[in-house]
């Protein structure tokens, strides 16, 4: 038996997140997701590992609230790393998608000015999207270290 293989660091995660994120815009013409978090959850809790976006100030305080139609459409499923779920009506404050990064690590997404329905409503949805589904296989196949 070999050791196991070293985990992502939060500083790779960081450039993975940063290259979709711009990659994304650019096929989208304009910000899709303005909201991007990395969380770790530990015995209950939420401690944010990263954050990118207009709240910062407030985030962490509403976090699990903003949280809750993510939490609801995940209920009762196993999600693997590289693993994503998406609210269709979730608005202002209210997480659009989420990827699970490693081991209780997750990325939220948000598109504070409306919902992942107002996104798909334009054709450049289909190519901004591929962006986020690399990242996805970025973390399936290294998943991040908590």
């Amino acid at each position: 038996m070999g050791r196991p293989l070293p985990r992502m660091k939060i500083e790779l995660a960081r450039q993975h997140l940063r290259a979709c994120r711009e990659r994304m815009n650019t096929l989208y013409r304009k910000p899709i997701f303005d909201e991007w978090a990395v969380i770790a959850m530990k015995a209950g809790r939420a401690t944010v590992l990263d954050y990118v976006g207009p709240r910062a100030e407030s985030f962490a305080r509403t976090l699990l609230y903003d949280a809750a139609l993510l939490c609801e459409a995940m209920e009762g499923r196993q999600y693997a790393a590289g693993d994503f779920e998406f609210v269709q009506d979730a608005k202002g404050s209210s997480f659009d998608a989420t990827v699970k990064l490693g081991e209780a690590v997750y990325l939220l997404c948000n598109h504070t000015a409306g919902s992942m329905a107002d996104l798909r409503a334009t054709p450049l949805w289909r190519e901004a999207q591929k962006p986020f589904v690399s990242l996805c296989e970025k973390f399936h196949a290294d998943p991040l270290e908590a």
